[in-house]
């Protein structure tokens, strides 16, 4: 195998002199990625069908060529890292570029997260396999960005963000929380457990509600399949998780005039969410296509303007670089448990996993990744808030 990968990259070294692999041979070196390079970032092209794909699909045709194997790259986060820095999207060129226009204008026009879609991320995603996410995550099963300020692993980093949220949202005993998009129910829990609240927890994930409801067993908690546009009732907190980046655009005023409804005059909201540091008309095909379907990653501008009008800002904190060390840790335990899940899941699966880890990991890394964590309330909410931050709660989770 290691002799026919030479051969390849052989002929690849010599086909680099042809127009098409030589703009895009050009276009990594500005970001300072060597194709068959020796540094451990570079690419080591395998196979030549590389540039073809590439060049008429872009990110596609980049992810797609690597679960194919015609490429590899010793540190793929550094590689990415790399060419997220440079903004090397900005750089398209050939039949990508009409391919670029087309997904800006299929975005614009159609709402990608309607109801009637609303549980395709579920279906495509979550309910890949529960013990694949058991292998990778916590033990608490948070598929979010830890807190690692104090941290000094995943499960301290978890375990530190759990008590956050409790605190920025002032959690006492008796209330009632609702928890939009709970995954595997590690906040519910976490909340019902240490604060004595009621927790009612929603998720599109069947997957993620039968093994929520197990975890929940004896705790005041509910955990309910249901789209957020569904929702009825009246709470006292109300927290979103890493959910936000599946509303999409079209859907925020929605979103937040749904959340007005179900929130007490005097109650908070805390949104978790992924951001992106600028506006994008356009979403990552590759994620869309085998990870994330009808996902957008919101800006600050965006969100904010949906906001405007229906909520006060109170907090918004961002700790961004901390899904790098996050996702890191969960490639680390995901590559280590492979030899328990590659039957199952086999070698295409495992390089598109690697690759959608590692390549958010460099993302995350360069800043154009952010996390927000953004604490909401009512203008006729009369109390003072006070943000949380830095030790304070660690040293309560420790204690």
């Amino acid at each position: 195998m290691s002799n026919l990968k030479s051969n390849r990259s052989s002929s690849a070294k010599l086909d680099l002199k042809a127009n098409g692999p030589k703009i895009i041979q050009q276009m990594f070196e500005h970001a300072g990625v060597r194709l068959n390079g020796d540094a451990p970032s570079d690419m080591q092209i395998h196979d030549n069908i590389f540039f073809q794909k590439m060049f008429t699909k872009w990110e596609l045709g980049i992810g797609e060529s690597y679960m194919d194997g015609d490429w590899d790259s010793e540190q793929l986060d550094e590689f990415f890292f790399k060419i997220t820095s440079h903004d090397l999207e900005q750089t398209v060129v050939g039949p990508a570029k009409i391919r670029f226009f087309l997904e800006i204008l299929r975005q614009k026009f159609f709402n990608l997260q309607t109801e009637g879609r609303a549980f395709q991320v579920g279906e495509q995603h979550y309910d890949i396999g529960n013990d694949l996410f058991e292998c990778m995550l916590d033990s608490n099963l948070m598929y979010s960005c830890g807190y690692w300020e104090h941290a000094k692993n995943l499960e301290e980093a978890q375990q530190h963000k759990l008590e956050l949220i409790c605190r920025k949202l002032e959690l006492k005993p008796g209330e009632r929380l609702l928890d939009i998009g709970c995954g595997w129910g590690g906040l519910a829990r976490y909340a019902a457990e240490k604060y004595q609240v009621e927790v009612v927890g929603v998720t599109i994930s069947k997957e993620q509600q039968k093994l929520a409801q197990e975890r929940c067993i004896g705790l005041p908690v509910t955990i309910s399949l249901t789209d957020y546009r569904e929702l009825t009732g009246e709470f006292d907190k109300i927290v979103s998780v890493g959910m936000f980046e599946h509303v999409g655009a079209k859907n925020y005023a929605t979103y937040f005039d749904v959340v007005g409804k179900l929130l007490k005059p005097n109650g908070l909201f805390l949104l978790h969410t992924i951001g992106n540091h600028v506006t994008e008309k356009r979403r990552d095909v590759w994620l869309d296509k085998y990870i994330f379907p009808n996902g957008h990653l919101p800006s600050a501008k965006q969100i904010s303007c949906a906001l405007e009008g229906r909520f006060l800002i109170d907090d918004w904190h961002n700790f961004g670089r901390d899904y790098d060390l996050t996702l890191m840790a969960w490639w680390e335990n995901f590559d280590k448990a492979w030899p328990t899940l590659k039957d199952k899941y086999g070698e295409r699966f495992y390089r598109m996993w690697k690759y959608f880890l590692l390549s958010s990991a460099g993302f995350f890394r360069s800043g154009q990744g952010q996390l927000w964590q953004i604490v909401l309330s009512k203008r006729g909410r009369p109390i003072t808030y006070r943000s949380v931050r830095g030790a304070a709660e660690t040293e309560q989770v420790q204690a």
